[in-house]
């Protein structure tokens, strides 16, 4: 990424948190590469199909070797990110290894679900117990639309199970484990049999249409959605560049 940077012309920048002293010494500026500069050349690309082509990132794909493949150089990596505002948004699309490391690491708790209703009990920062795998411990999230509660405990609960908490005001409420496991098994949504997200009574058990979908299959679904992304061309791609540096110093 350093390469594309170079090409860039230099302004005045005010690094860290220097600031100007209205009554003081002058603020001390140094010259660097504006990297806010940004230019219309391939914004208009994207809408030149003949310029691009579609590529599909591959299981530890990294951009240089996508730009190894593709023009038998590592020097265009950049214009991956450049073409595709997905991932300039989201970044590059993760391995399994890295995005099954991430959603661990996202969602490191555990979760109950329950047919009760949740209003006004098993409040976030409370505590609550299990009655028979003496797991336990602080109540942090609710989805009441859902219903289920993420608690961080280092147990497992078990199906089924009573789940006990008693409120700051001494009063004691029980609901009943009908579905549990890591958070990340936890439910994101649910779909209909068109994919569709739709709302469900958590008081009621789901019909044979409706899919649940957990937040490691959201993870999945939308580092997906990052793998397809639009290459210049080969025979286009120092052409498309040339007149990107070209209008960058303009």
């Amino acid at each position: 990424m350093s390469q594309f940077f170079t090409n860039f012309n230099k302004v005045d920048y005010a690094f860290g948190d220097e600031f100007a002293n209205v009554g003081g010494s002058e603020l001390t500026l140094e010259r660097y590469q504006d990297i806010t500069s940004y230019v219309e050349v391939i914004d208009e690309l994207k809408d030149l199909a003949p310029f691009y082509k579609t590529y599909y990132i591959l299981e530890n794909d990294r951009p240089d070797q996508v730009s190894q493949k593709i023009y038998g150089t590592t020097n265009y990596h950049w214009t991956f990110f450049i073409m595709n505002d997905h991932i300039r948004r989201s970044g590059w699309p993760l391995s399994m290894k890295q995005l099954d490391e991430k959603v661990k690491r996202d969602f490191p708790h555990k979760f109950v679900r329950s047919r009760a209703d949740l209003t006004g009990i098993m409040i976030p920062g409370q505590r609550a117990f299990a009655s028979n795998s003496a797991a336990g411990g602080k109540i942090l999230r609710r989805n009441l639309d859902l219903g289920e509660i993420i608690i961080e405990s280092s147990r497992d609960f078990t199906v089924p199970e009573q789940l006990t908490n008693t409120a700051y005001s001494g009063i004691t409420s029980s609901v009943t484990v009908f579905g549990t496991g890591d958070e990340y098994n936890a439910t994101h949504h649910y779909e209909n049999g068109d994919g569709e997200r739709v709302d469900i009574d958590p008081r009621q058990e789901v019909g044979a249409q409706i899919t649940r979908i957990t937040n490691y299959d959201h993870y999945i679904r939308q580092n997906d959605k990052l793998k397809e992304i639009n290459v210049i061309r080969p025979d286009a791609i120092q052409s498309i560049v040339g007149n990107y540096f070209e209008s960058l110093k303009s």
